[in-house]
């Protein structure tokens, strides 16, 4: 990864890491990590899109990686992580991008679309449609045992993840994540517990070398912020009027994507009722996709938000 380039640009006095590759002059291009990743999640992304001849740009989130945690990480806020997004922008003199986010950071994108519609010009988002901003109902319907019911109570991730070094931890939720149904503990069990180091090993495309580039990033943050955003932080409302996005919007499922079995996810996506709150928005169908579709599926995603973007600048 020679070819991209790291700094640190101060937002709301945070010193947070961005990651960019490509022409100051170009039309730029957000990436907006999930968890458990980092900007690094986008590496084969970033090098097409500035192949293409865009400005790619990939800020580790505050708390996240080598960006500064926020002075007390179980208070932080997905506002806060927009605020942050939009003193990227003016730091970096951008007056308009195009986002792409990918699980909670789509949430992200649209958020920040709706609360600053004249600085976006277009959204992709990889395995998460638009929905209106409100409770999220369809989680509350999760079973107990689930990743996120789970993670979502202050001090039981801390406890199960602490019984192993952060390599482990990565691994673990990497293998879980590849698979095709939420990952759900039984009453006796972590969700750590799910994966048998025995017989579990990570995905073909995911390398030992990419899971310790990782480890090294979050071995430095560690995981106070990351379980307050998304986790602990998804009752939080936003005072918006116009819900409607005017940007053109693409997102991009992957059949074998476990978030497609949240309840009614799938069924969201296939009916359509999205175009209700974006008028111009678009799907594109991966079988083969995992939730990690743009590091399984490089390729295929990369000539998919080349599209777009192609047909949006």
């Amino acid at each position: 990864m020679e070819e991209i380039e790291h700094k640190y640009v101060k937002l709301n006095g945070l010193k947070v890491h961005v990651a960019e590759i490509g022409s100051r002059s170009s039309p730029a291009v957000v990436f907006l990590h999930g968890f458990p990743e980092i900007w690094y999640s986008w590496r084969h992304q970033m090098i097409a899109v500035a192949k293409a001849g865009f400005r790619a740009i990939s800020p580790d989130y505050r708390g996240y990686g080598l960006s500064d945690p926020p002075p007390e990480p179980e208070k932080a806020k997905f506002s806060d992580f927009i605020a942050d997004l939009l003193a990227l922008l003016d730091a970096l003199t951008l007056s308009k991008v195009f986002l792409i986010g990918k699980d909670f950071g789509s949430r992200i994108a649209y958020l920040f679309t709706l609360l600053h519609s004249t600085r976006v010009s277009g959204i992709i988002t990889l395995g998460v449609p638009f929905a209106p901003p409100s409770r999220h109902t369809v989680l509350k319907n999760l079973p107990e045992g689930s990743y996120i019911s789970r993670w979502q109570v202050r001090g039981r991730a801390e406890s199960d993840f602490s019984r192993f070094d952060c390599k482990t931890v990565l691994r673990n939720i990497y293998i879980l994540f590849a698979r095709n149904e939420v990952p759900t503990a039984q009453q006796n069990q972590e969700i750590m517990d799910l994966v048998d180091p025995s017989t579990d090993s990570l995905p073909h495309w995911f390398t030992e070398q990419d899971l310790a580039e990782y480890a090294s990033l979050y071995e430095k943050s560690g995981f106070r912020t990351a379980l307050q955003v998304p986790y602990r932080s998804l009752d939080e409302e936003f005072d918006i009027v116009n819900r409607k996005v005017e940007v053109p919007a693409l997102v991009v499922v992957g059949g074998k994507d476990y978030s497609l079995k949240f309840p009614g996810i799938e069924e969201y996506i296939r009916s359509g009722r999205a175009k209700a709150y974006v008028p111009n928005y678009e799907t594109e169908h991966l079988p083969e996709g995992s939730h990690f579709m743009q590091e399984q599926l490089p390729d295929q995603v990369n000539q998919l938000i080349l599209g777009f973007l192609s047909r949006h600048s």
